[in-house]
């Protein structure tokens, strides 16, 4: 295979990697939807999304259901593996050792305590080859909610006509403590709500907690 080839099969199956996880978006909070899609010989042998409530991971499923066509094969992975569980369960890095993949594209890193660089670090260390960002622009829409929750400990606002893809509808008095109640459902797990257009949001916006 040439490097051109290689390259447009890799946005490629990227590509729907990023798709699975968007039909997810609103699911699996407080974990965020990510894709996985294992390829072998230019040929997708197993592939799934996060599972709605967040479990099992979508690595979890598609390095099981691959069976020994995993062996030699690619994963794409719209985001980090973990490096570890918080459950004390296997991680998704281990699924994939596990399984026999040899290469590892991943479209995100995952700043969160349980990868954090450790997901790709222990790929490497295994001998697996692992490239990162690959259409991570692409797959930021997935994340954003999460990466917020992590650095500020509140999940993201954005106004929405329909809450599509959301985690809930955030519902508070304009005039209430609106960075306590949004760290509340933050501590709960939600990781993007949606407000209407209206009173709500435009205190929201004005607290510098709305986002555009």
């Amino acid at each position: 295979m040439t490097t051109a080839q290689q390259a447009s099969d890799d946005i490629r199956f990227m590509g729907r990697a990023i798709a699975l996880a968007k039909s997810r978006m609103g699911q699996t909070w407080p974990n965020p939807a990510v894709g996985c899609v294992i390829v072998k010989d230019g040929e997708v042998v197993a592939e799934a999304a996060t599972a709605p409530g967040g479990r099992p991971h979508a690595e979890e499923q598609a390095a099981p259901a691959a069976g020994d066509q995993a062996r030699g094969a690619t994963a794409y992975v719209t985001m980090e593996p973990c490096g570890a569980r918080s459950s004390g369960r296997t991680s998704c890095s281990h699924f994939l050792m596990d399984a026999g993949v040899s290469r590892v594209v991943v479209a995100a890193v995952d700043p969160s305590p349980f990868a954090s660089g450790r997901g790709v670090e222990r790929l490497g260390k295994a001998g697996l080859v692992v490239e990162t960002g690959l259409l991570a622009a692409e797959a930021a829409v997935l994340y954003e909610g999460y990466l917020h929750r992590v650095e500020t400990g509140r999940p993201m606002v954005r106004v929405s006509a329909d809450g599509a893809g959301f985690d809930a509808r955030f519902a508070a008095s304009a005039k209430a403590d609106l960075t306590t109640e949004l760290k509340r459902l933050g501590e709960a797990g939600y990781t993007r709500v949606w407000v209407s257009p209206g009173e709500l949001a435009d205190a929201l916006a004005e607290q510098g907690l709305l986002t555009h």
